[in-house]
């Protein structure tokens, strides 16, 4: 199983990417790093995507307490990915299920003209789905 620096630099292979981190929601930070950053610091990407993140992943208009709306047999986190576009580019951020007790996920900027979104999501799922945390 592949961890952290392998995830993130096949992340990067992907048509487009511009930047990618591994960030645990709760405290903000980012457990690694690659390429570049929104904004040019790789620590204020990684506390503002955890603040977006961890919107989705608490707020009941996405994830609902009750259940309501998920399969009988849904195990995990209510929310999978998140996507959002902006006029240069892609943000694809992918919940990571662990074996304990996580809030992780990964965070993948893409060039608008040259990204693939439905490439990189299909892709980060399989890298996330492998991503090895100990």
């Amino acid at each position: 199983m592949p961890g952290i620096d392998e995830c993130l630099l096949e992340a990067m292979t992907l048509p487009g990417a511009r930047g990618a981190a591994i960030v645990d929601w709760t405290s903000g930070l980012a457990l690694g790093s690659v390429g570049e950053s929104p904004n040019g610091d790789h620590e204020a990407t990684a506390a503002e995507t955890a603040e977006v993140a961890r919107a989705a992943a608490e707020y009941q208009a996405f994830a609902p307490v009750d259940g309501a709306f998920e399969e009988p047999d849904a195990k995990g986190l209510p929310v999978e990915d998140l996507m959002l576009t902006t006029r240069t580019g892609f943000h694809l951020i992918r919940f990571v299920e662990t074996t304990f007790d996580s809030s992780v996920f990964l965070h993948l900027w893409l060039d608008r003209h040259t990204g693939n979104l439905a490439l990189a999501r299909i892709r980060l799922r399989d890298i996330s789905d492998r991503l090895a945390l100990v």
